[in-house]
């Protein structure tokens, strides 16, 4: 399934129909993974000092047992360029500091993982090089023992490597797929921290992220509709389907881990997806994200609500032909005998 998924989306933004092509893109469905960096955890690295007193204690003495139970509950994503063919136009990157790691900065969810920000950063400035129609939002956040120096090294990096495809909240056109591509735009940056953000201008502030912190499918859902009931944010945020276990639920569910935690809760959520639709509307939804994101049609399912936002019913079910990375604003036509372009 993840094959199938990854040929028919990892263009998916270029495949677009005309119409959709000058909606803003927080009006517009996008599939994101939580936690995106979560498949490479070092089980050799100690707990997060943000992390409970008491697990932090146990995790000194009994590491045997502690990070193999944190691995198996904390893993939740695939290689990141497997994510960007997927589809996932969404990263939510959760950076940290090891506290005997020098100046080199990591992810981290519940432990540190081995794979470094910079070289996370340089794969997926590589996949942009090969997809240049396709726009990823980057969520740093979270920033455990973070410096003001290591701040600044972060951002003089984002800047070096993607230079000017940052698309800037400074832009005075509000950012669609047009506007992106006519200036060679493929990278949005929102970083969660405010005094940061106030001091680089291509810096996007933190994105709303809407989250249960429930490992109960039916309360995620209630949660989500609550939020919604209560009015979107203006531009761009996430309805996040991920679960979250607590200690009872570990102790509870002791031949459990989180992969089958989601899965066993994929077709209600998928469920709640399906009926969704995107734009401006108080109810509409912008971006989504799950855990797993290739053990499901997730990525299709999201990408499949932007067509809701077309005019004419008979459009619905033309799937258009992906433009050319030249072609910044041609018409895209259908694959349908006998259609023209939308």
């Amino acid at each position: 399934m993840e094959d199938e998924q990854r040929g028919e989306n990892t263009d998916w933004m270029s495949c677009l129909p005309e119409e959709l092509l000058d909606v803003p893109l927080w009006n517009l469905a996008i599939p994101g993974s939580h936690d995106s960096m979560s498949f490479c955890l070092d089980v050799s690295s100690p707990v997060l000092r943000s992390q409970p007193y008491l697990l932090r204690v146990i995790d000194r003495l009994l590491p045997c047992c502690t990070r193999p139970c944190i691995y198996r509950w904390a893993t939740t994503q695939s290689v990141l360029s497997d994510q960007c063919d997927l589809g996932i136009r969404f990263l939510d990157l959760r950076i940290a500091r090891k506290s005997a790691g020098g100046r080199q900065l990591f992810f981290a969810h519940g432990i540190y993982t081995l794979i470094t920000v910079k070289e996370a950063l340089d794969e997926l400035a590589t996949w942009l090089d090969a997809h240049p129609k396709e726009i990823v939002m980057i969520s740093c956040s979270h920033f455990e023992s973070l410096t003001d120096k290591d701040h600044t090294c972060l951002v003089e990096y984002i800047n070096m490597l993607f230079r000017e495809k940052l698309c800037s909240p400074q832009e005075q056109e509000t950012p669609t797929l047009r506007s992106c591509w006519s200036r060679g735009q493929q990278v949005i940056v929102s970083y969660g921290n405010q005094q940061v953000v106030l001091q680089h201008p291509e810096l996007w502030t933190g994105i709303p992220y809407w989250y249960a912190d429930s490992p109960d499918p039916k309360k995620v859902i209630a949660y989500l509709e609550e939020q919604r009931r209560r009015g979107r944010p203006a531009d761009f945020y996430v309805s996040g389907l991920n679960l979250t276990e607590d200690a009872p639920y570990i102790l509870l569910h002791p031949f459990q881990n989180m992969r089958k935690m989601t899965t066993k809760a994929l077709s209600l959520l998928l469920g709640w997806v399906s009926e969704q639709r995107p734009g401006p509307e108080d109810d509409g939804v912008n971006i989504v994200c799950c855990d797993f994101v290739g053990v499901s049609q997730f990525c299709s399912l999201v990408i499949g609500l932007n067509y809701k936002l077309l005019r004419g019913p008979s459009t619905l079910s033309a799937r258009p032909v992906c433009r050319t990375p030249g072609d910044a604003t041609g018409s895209c036509h259908s694959n349908q005998t006998g259609e023209g372009g939308v």
